[in-house]
């Protein structure tokens, strides 16, 4: 198929060649009613609300006393990070998103996360005590976009017995009126077992991510959650689960879908694109189309806030893969979450890719 694609001279041989295959294959109207029909989803999402702050420096040299690098400040930039994000990224897509999340009752900076997000969330704020609203805050080089050093806002502590009882009575209350329920455990302290157990036993389909992080290396992975219908993870946090650095990725994958009874699962590989896999078609590889890479804080989410809507929907697992990727590819050509995943911008490119 000749490559008439203006974005496709971009790419390696071998993504154009995938391209051509893959709209050989499938029309476009047929991978993009996925994202029209999710409109009418009813969705919850559940996790840490994060404010991602990025502090913009310029380095002027090392301490003429210690070894230490000395910046200069030049400004600030907030954004609305961890599910926050997500939510904003489903609420472009669907007309009925709900969110539960804890914020904290020192500094919950609840109005700055008012402006940022979408109006039509249903927003269900739990208080944290003695805890600020995660905040995550990173040094950046502004001219290099190098991140020099970050520092972590947080009260990782588990949740005390009210907090916890308040976020199970919401979750049983909730969990009915919902088709799909997207879960970003970043491993920071809300979830108790109780309260997953209440989404993996309640949730009418379950998409799921378990973050690896700085906070919670090693002591955070998927097999927390005894039942998962999708999940979405990179491939350092699966091996992470399995304990295999340099093992072969599809047994990992397929250990993941018995161990959770998961019948769908996606594996993010950063410039590699993306493996996955249901138990009804197998394995598919689908090569990465960012042209660009600016930031990759956030993309994971947005792959999973997008991919989920579809595979709740029984899409096929490669164009949910293709979906997956047109979707990273935005996500990493922006600082932190500054563009969200829109519906035209998202459009225009998946019939860019398969024209």
């Amino acid at each position: 198929m000749q490559q008439s694609n203006e974005h496709a001279s971009a790419f390696p041989k071998e993504v154009c060649d995938y391209l051509a295959g893959f709209a050989a294959k499938y029309d476009i109207a047929d991978v993009l009613r996925y994202l029209e029909s999710a409109q009418a989803l009813k969705v919850l999402v559940v996790g840490e609300a994060i404010i991602d702050e990025y502090q913009y420096c310029e380095a002027i040299g090392k301490s003429s006393k210690e070894p230490t690098l000395v910046v200069k400040a030049n400004s600030t930039e907030k954004f609305a990070g961890g599910i926050l994000a997500v939510a904003n990224h489903v609420a472009n897509f669907c007309d009925h998103v709900g969110m539960v999340t804890f914020l904290g009752t020192e500094n919950p900076q609840e109005a700055f996360i008012d402006e940022k997000l979408n109006s039509k969330i249903k927003r269900f704020f739990l208080y944290k005590k003695d805890s600020p609203t995660i905040v995550k805050r990173r040094f950046v080089d502004e001219y290099f976009f190098t991140k020099l050093l970050e520092v972590y806002e947080i009260n990782d502590e588990a949740l005390d017995k009210a907090d916890n009882e308040q976020l199970c009575a919401i979750l049983r209350h909730q969990l009915p009126s919902y088709d799909v329920v997207i879960v970003v455990d970043f491993g920071h302290g809300i979830l108790s077992q109780e309260a997953i157990d209440i989404l993996c036993g309640e949730a009418r389909f379950l998409a799921l991510n378990v973050q690896a992080n700085a906070g919670n290396l090693g002591y955070h992975t998927l097999s927390t959650y005894p039942r998962a219908d999708y999940v979405s993870t990179a491939e350092n946090e699966i091996r992470l689960e399995t304990r295999d650095r340099r093992g072969d990725l599809k047994g990992m994958i397929l250990d993941v879908s018995q161990k959770l009874g998961c019948g769908q699962v996606a594996v993010t590989r950063g410039k590699y694109g993306c493996l996955c896999y249901s138990t009804e078609e197998g394995f598919f590889e689908i090569p990465a189309f960012a042209d660009r890479v600016v930031d990759r804080i956030g993309a994971g989410d947005a792959f999973l806030s997008l991919t989920a809507l579809c595979v709740a929907q029984k899409a096929p697992m490669e164009v949910v893969g293709f979906i997956g990727n047109a979707v990273g590819a935005q996500a990493v050509a922006t600082v932190g979450h500054r563009k969200l995943i829109e519906r035209v911008s998202l459009y225009k490119q998946i019939e860019s890719l398969m024209k």
